[in-house]
């Protein structure tokens, strides 16, 4: 015996496809849903880093402090290239560790604005982001004073290269190329890092000893509203 039905959608008219060839249901990918809020990326670019960095020190830091909307992460890409005074040869570090309990902000570099018209929407008629402005933050010339919270013991992702003893002049002056992915969210079912107030992560680095350089990151995310998505509670 064999059913046959009608598939509707919200509106009560519309039916689902059905492709001629193959007879398999269509359906096509879209943008999640957000309420409203939003889709965000950002951008940010070090100084020069001087020489002497501690290790495990912290370079980019983000802490979400809204009670009601979630920040759901991702991606998160590195870069990061010599600069005029070459290392000592060894291996440099960098790893994004959670951040739980995220009660202050850090300190030092550049504080990140994100609560001026259109800054970092994917869409324009987007909201303006929800971190404040002193919640996202970038190292200047040195690390970032941590903010309070406490860090996962394990780091949640992580890279590492040789460096060379050469400064700029050598053929390749990147040490970690453009756009490397130190995490990134793979697939929709996938579930992500979501991020509720005062939680965030921080990126940590790890150089050998007397080179200067610099570094990009570049953090994609959206901020959803769990009252008006199902499923985010």
């Amino acid at each position: 015996m064999s059913w046959l039905h009608r598939v509707l959608g919200r509106d009560a008219a519309s039916q689902l496809e059905v492709d001629p060839t193959h007879f398999a249901a269509r359906v096509s990918g879209r943008p999640m849903e957000l309420g409203a809020r939003g889709a965000y990326s950002l951008a940010v670019k070090s100084g020069t880093m001087a020489a002497g960095l501690a290790a495990n020190a912290e370079i980019f830091q983000m802490r979400w402090i809204h009670a009601s909307f979630k920040m759901l992460l991702r991606s998160v890409r590195l870069s990061a290239f010599r600069n005029t005074t070459a290392f000592t040869a060894g291996i440099a570090t960098f790893d994004m560790f959670i951040r739980r309990s995220y009660s202050s902000d850090g300190s030092s570099g550049t504080a990140i604005v994100l609560s001026t018209n259109n800054t970092n929407k994917k869409r324009t008629d987007f909201a303006l982001s929800a971190f404040s402005d002193t919640g996202c933050r970038v190292s200047s010339t040195g690390a970032l004073t941590a903010g309070g919270g406490t860090l996962d013991t394990n780091a949640a992702a992580s890279m590492g290269t040789f460096v060379s003893s050469a400064a700029t002049s050598v053929p390749d002056p990147y040490i970690i190329p453009p756009g490397s992915l130190l995490w990134q969210r793979d697939t929709a079912e996938e579930y992500p890092f979501l991020f509720e107030q005062n939680e965030g992560f921080v990126v940590r680095a790890t150089v050998p000893a007397t080179g200067t350089w610099g570094f990009a990151v570049q953090v994609e995310w959206a901020e959803l509203d769990p009252a008006a998505i199902n499923g985010w509670t």
